[in-house]
């Protein structure tokens, strides 16, 4: 059987920044140990190789979302822990208590389902007001909790990324609650929780966005590198006359002539239409070229008028600084890394 040709679209993925990132968050974490969110798939990049490059780094704590994630982690791990956020359903069991990752038991279900099954050492969710996953802490019994081995006691804040009371109200609310609990660590902060400060970080820190160049607080400005930068070959070199237009809609007009490239990237590969007329890819000198028109699903037309070098074959970065492209997209951050699409040869170096 043939191998595919490369791509004609690829993400360069910067391990050094990575793992800067890593660093700086724990160096912020107050003497907790920081652990890394790799779900869905390390945010988009691959988590196999975010986890060796964090483990190489450090890190030895690691969370997913299902069972199918914790199991094509597993070999990868080492000597690092792995929980798994979504609990335990009844069809996870076989694959749970054979793994050897820490389920975060969320409702009293799971709690009988793990019990019963002698699963071992497990997280607990408390729900401290968010109302997505976990315990709700009214109804949380003094022998719910009977004979599980919790390492790992955690919540999770819904508004860190603002100045917003109830930040430190889950804060009163967990502390409260985590005291009466007997597990081993206690786990609050996300990475905009992190930079809330010391009453935040208690154990063990959970960052995600921010390891992979994401900006979710201001003071983080100027610390976090950026990860991911996508590259894009040119299909096709073309002239546009004063008055005809590129693109679907006819929403960008030449008003002289135009010389354009079309290049090999579009909103099937998370590239979406909020860049129309916005975004740019960027020379090798690092000027802008921008994007002309709107962005189609495998393409994008950026103007190369008076860069007569650039051919048929050659390759331009996308711009893709994340907070600058959230503002740009309309698009969260975290939207922007987890949609970026299969079709990316993905390059570490």
């Amino acid at each position: 059987m043939m191998s595919p040709p490369p791509a004609p679209l690829a993400l360069t993925l910067d391990s050094a920044a990575l793992r800067h990132n890593w660093q700086w968050l724990a160096g912020q974490s107050y003497g907790a140990a920081c652990g890394a969110a790799v779900k869905a798939d390390g945010y988009g990049l691959g988590a196999v190789e975010v986890v060796q490059h964090l483990r190489a780094a450090g890190c030895r704590d690691f969370f997913v979302a299902t069972w199918a994630e914790a199991l094509a982690l597993h070999p990868h791990l080492g000597d690092a822990g792995l929980s798994v956020l979504h609990g335990v359903r009844a069809e996870d069991m076989t694959i749970a208590t054979s793994l050897g990752a820490r389920p975060v038991l969320n409702t009293p279900d799971q709690i009988a389902r793990w019990r019963e099954a002698g699963g071992g050492p497990c997280d607990i969710m408390i729900d401290t007001g968010m109302h997505r996953l976990g315990l709700d802490p009214r109804t949380l019994s003094s022998d719910l909790l009977d004979g599980l081995e919790i390492d790992t006691v955690m919540s999770h804040l819904a508004c860190a990324d603002e100045e917003h009371p109830l930040n430190n109200l889950q804060r009163t609310i967990f502390a409260d609650i985590a005291s009466k609990v007997d597990a081993k660590r206690v786990s609050l902060a996300n990475s905009a929780g992190i930079l809330l400060g010391r009453d935040f970080a208690f154990d063990l820190t959970r960052p995600g966005l921010a390891l992979y160049g994401g900006i979710p607080r201001a003071e983080a400005e100027g610390n976090i590198r950026q990860v991911v930068r996508p590259r894009a070959q040119i299909l096709q070199r073309r002239t546009v006359r004063s008055g005809e237009f590129v693109g679907y809609g006819a929403t960008y007009v030449a008003d002289r002539e135009r010389e354009v490239a079309v290049l090999n990237i579009g909103y099937a590969d998370g590239y979406f239409r909020g860049f129309s007329g916005k975004g740019h890819a960027q020379a090798d000198d690092g000027s802008i070229l921008p994007i002309m028109g709107r962005v189609s699903m495998d393409l994008i037309a950026i103007d190369v008028t008076g860069r007569p070098s650039l051919a048929e074959g050659d390759w331009l970065e996308i711009a893709f600084e994340l907070s600058q492209c959230a503002s740009l997209s309309g698009l969260s951050q975290y939207e922007l890394l987890t949609s970026l699409g299969s079709r990316f040869d993905r390059h570490w170096i």
